[in-house]
């Protein structure tokens, strides 16, 4: 890993209400970051408000300032795996859109989750499945005529929240095409060892995402605001083989600042 913010990508999920995507590549690229993560959220970037000149012209700025290495979604509003068959052909509709736009702007990959249960009275595992994997044979096809992958999330909001889950779901699925993004807040939040975590995605891993959170509520903090421990992590990415920049996916009303310390940090434990 490399030190300084050349050395990390930057989610957009902070600049959501900012502005717009274009705008935020430019002010992020002005910082020396080395890659962004862009977030579909109305007003920032959303498909049916970009005609295809408006997508071409944020794919120039992203090719000449900032690598554009993913595309992402508030994925709390959406759920392929939902009980009512008319809310997973909405969401799915929606992916597609996403999947299209995220190859028009030559993104590397698009984030997923693989659905949410009720967490009152979540259906059984084995029902979920079926609506996952049907999504996959949807989504999955149409990422590779695209020209980009799918990025399946560990969330502790889905149905497949660890990495043992998630990796046994896609692996009995099957498509070596389908990859992983773990995210170390989301994996801390839920009980597990994010190092225990990557080497079990490592035959998928695509993408890491940082933040902070402690175990008793779920945030998306500037890191050292929460208590995950960082020590070990940057070894187990260099024994897991990742190769992408480690991507800050901090929410914060002080975002240009809590951004470039969370970058500090990190860099001072290895990254």
């Amino acid at each position: 890993m490399t030190g300084g913010p050349a050395g990390f990508a930057i989610n957009t999920y902070s600049y959501t209400f900012a502005g717009s995507a274009y705008d935020t590549v430019a002010r992020l690229a002005d910082q020396g970051y080395g890659g962004v993560e862009l977030m579909f959220f109305p007003g920032h970037l959303w498909p049916d408000d970009l005609d295809s000149s408006s997508l071409q012209r944020l794919r120039d700025l992203c090719e000449r300032k900032l690598r554009l290495v993913s595309v992402n979604m508030p994925n709390v509003d959406l759920n392929v795996a939902a009980a009512v068959p008319e809310m997973r052909t909405y969401t799915l509709a929606l992916l597609e859109k996403f999947v299209r736009c995220a190859g028009e702007l030559g993104a590397g990959g698009i984030v997923i989750g693989p659905g949410k249960p009720n967490p009152l009275f979540p259906m059984p595992r084995e029902r979920m499945i079926p609506h996952f994997y049907r999504a996959l044979d949807r989504l999955a096809p149409l990422a590779r005529e695209a020209g980009t992958q799918l990025f399946v999330e560990n969330m502790p909001f889905a149905f497949l929240p660890d990495a043992e889950a998630l990796m046994s779901a896609l692996d009995t699925y099957g498509d070596g095409g389908i990859r992983v993004i773990y995210d170390v807040a989301n994996a801390h939040f839920i009980g597990e060892s994010p190092i225990d975590g990557l080497r079990r995605v490592r035959d998928r891993l695509s993408l890491v995402h940082f933040s902070d959170t402690t175990r008793r509520l779920y945030k998306h903090d500037p890191i050292g605001r929460g208590d995950i421990p960082l020590a070990g992590i940057a070894e187990a990415f260099r024994e897991v083989g990742y190769s992408e920049l480690p991507m800050l996916e901090v929410i914060s009303h002080n975002a240009d600042a809590d951004i470039a310390d969370s970058c500090r940090r990190l860099a001072d434990a290895g990254f």
